[in-house]
């Protein structure tokens, strides 16, 4: 609904918008020429409109053409819901006398005791042509003043740099547009991509190829490239009603429009991605490319023992806030710290991500003393200037003023704790007397046979028959069982492939490296193929021929994009476990479906 909504406005915009309305009381002098571009053996009209009477009109003088008839002079005067409509025009044809180009200069007119004068014109005389003064087809008019352009900011970026693309629709004054509707929106791959809400469609004027057009933005995105080398961007694709004036007229001398459909294509855009410099780069560099600030921030330095503290760990900036990871804070071993809650505030524009992302640790000392907090770096690179920064924040030191004295302190006059160890505290009667009064009895002497163990001994096997024969009739079961066989092979798999990545766990970088050639040596193992080579498409190419359903290969699909994208992104442990679980749900789903 919301899309027939706003098909609706830019009808009603581009309507109003692109006819040219004019005050009664404004003068309008022009001119007008059948066709910018001509052969030599072809004829050229030109007429020159005013919209009101005129004297003393003065025609140019028309260098490197030759008149072949004019001025003929018309006049228009209609009344149409009760306004007066006059149009006067002088015309020529003109023949051209040589090859190049021309420019046909300005006429001029006197209306109402004032002096108008017409824009000039440039004319471009080409050889002769096969079918002189050919009528072109309403199509041709619209390719002619049609055009659907991607403007792209950067085709030269760094890995990681933000490009904006802004879709343009350039409509020529010669036509109008009615309705249009997208055929085919772009994929952006290899790329991280955010659209950017156009929230209405607003009609500016503008050129194209140095002639006068008006232009609406369509679509913006903003994407940061994941990948270094050649990449493309696929076209954006319109089908665009056009209104195109013909050379007839109404009772009334009004022209009469024509409506042909037109596919318009903004074209495939080529964007050549550079790598980052290795030269300078910081050990700890983590991938983030902008311009940022950095800091590191506690809630208090004075407490007690037992109370809790915040420690925030903050970058705020330009750039690619989303595609890396933050440094981690080191601390004393007698801090006990909790895992960080992650948080970030970020906002999307033509020009990029800004905002900020921040992990909050909270810190609760177990003993008196002060604690430093040690500086902590943050490097990134800067696009703009074509070298990484790195920014350290200063040391923090944390005083504990009250609370228990760490037993295992360090004599050190040194008035700051950095590496205590958790000493075990005693509780309860850990440490009892050892009875010295035993009260000890003889042992009965037993004897064998006919003991109670001598008959379970003798009769045990006979009664464990019985249960041979349900454990063989249920084995018989299951292999009779073929699909549910089937499922426990296929789970079985998924755990075997799986092995090395639910033991990374809790390492994001080691689990999504160990799950990502898991499904590679998967494929490998199960199609008999080399993945190596394969794209994404062909990997579901390849699935879908042997009969696994479309949600099973998509979910296949998503993972390896997750395995690709864990690089640049902040990932949770939840998230961690839930990829473990929807991986090993793809490899047994696969396994059930595939058809060799």
């Amino acid at each position: 609904m919301n899309m027939v909504k706003n098909y609706i406005i830019v009808i009603l915009v581009l309507v109003a918008n692109f006819s040219f309305a004019q005050d009664d009381n404004a003068v309008n002098f022009e001119a007008k020429v059948s066709k910018e571009t001509l052969g030599l053996n072809e004829r050229l009209r030109i007429d020159f409109s005013m919209n009101k009477d005129g004297d003393n009109f003065t025609p140019p003088g028309f260098e490197g053409f030759r008149v072949l008839m004019g001025p003929n002079q018309s006049i228009s005067n209609s009344w149409i819901n009760g306004k007066r409509t006059f149009s006067k025009t002088y015309s020529y044809i003109l023949s051209p006398t040589a090859r190049g180009k021309f420019t046909i200069k300005q006429a001029t007119v006197e209306i109402d005791g004032d002096i108008y004068k017409t824009l000039p014109i440039n004319i471009e005389v080409t050889a002769a042509v096969d079918k002189p003064n050919e009528e072109k087809t309403a199509d041709d008019i619209a390719d002619d003043n049609l055009h659907l352009v991607a403007e792209v900011s950067n085709q030269n970026p760094y890995l990681n740099q933000a490009v904006s693309i802004i879709y343009k629709l350039y409509v020529s004054p010669n036509i109008s547009v009615s309705d249009f509707k997208p055929l085919d929106n772009p994929k952006y791959n290899d790329f991280w991509s955010q659209d950017i809400e156009v929230k209405r469609w607003k009609v500016e004027n503008g050129t194209y190829n140095g002639k006068p057009y008006r232009y609406v933005i369509l679509k913006k995105v903003v994407v940061y490239p994941q990948k270094t080398g050649k990449l493309s961007i696929e076209p954006l694709s319109l089908d665009v009603t056009v209104d195109v004036p013909t050379n007839r007229r109404d009772i009334f001398g009004g022209r009469l429009y024509t409506q042909t459909h037109k596919t318009v294509s903004a074209g495939s855009r080529a964007i050549n991605v550079k790598a980052l410099p290795e030269k300078g780069k910081p050990a700890d560099f983590t991938g983030a490319v902008g311009q940022f600030d950095f800091n590191v921030i506690t809630s208090k330095t004075d407490l007690k023992a037992s109370e809790s503290l915040t420690v925030k760990v903050n970058v705020d900036g330009k750039g690619n806030l989303n595609l890396f990871e933050l440094p981690s804070l080191s601390l004393p071993s007698s801090l006990e710290v909790y895992e960080p809650e992650f948080d970030k505030k970020v906002s999307t524009s033509i020009s990029g991500m800004q905002g900020t992302v921040s992990n909050s640790y909270t810190v609760v000392p177990q003993y008196k003393g002060k604690y430093p907090i040690p500086s902590v770096s943050f490097s990134y690179f800067d696009p703009v200037q074509r070298k990484y920064k790195t920014i350290s924040s200063q040391e923090i030191l944390i005083n504990v003023f009250e609370g228990p004295v760490n037993s295992g302190e360090s004599t050190s006059s040194s008035p700051v704790a950095t590496n205590y160890k958790q000493p075990v505290m005693a509780t309860g009667n850990q440490f009892q007397f050892i009875k010295l009064n035993a009260n000890l009895k003889p042992v009965k002497e037993k004897i064998f046979f006919k003991s109670t163990l001598f008959y379970s001994l003798l009769f045990g096997p006979l009664l464990l028959i019985p249960l041979f024969i349900i454990v063989g009739k249920k084995k018989k079961a299951i292999q009779s069982d073929v699909e549910g066989n089937r499922i426990r092979k296929a789970n079985k798999l998924a755990k075997k492939y799986l092995s090395e990545a639910k033991r990374a766990i809790g390492k994001k970088e080691a689990f999504y490296e160990a799950m990502e050639r898991a499904l590679h040596n998967y494929l490998k193992a199960k199609l008999k193929i080399e993945t190596s080579d394969l794209s994404k498409d062909k990997i579901s190419e390849l699935l879908t021929s042997r009969n696994v359903n479309d949600e099973t290969v998509n979910n296949f699909i998503s993972l390896l994009n997750s395995c690709e994208l864990a690089r640049y992104t902040p990932t949770t442990e939840v998230t961690i476990q839930q990829d473990y679980e929807k991986a090993a749900n793809v490899i047994s789903q696969i396994d059930k479906q595939i058809k060799i």
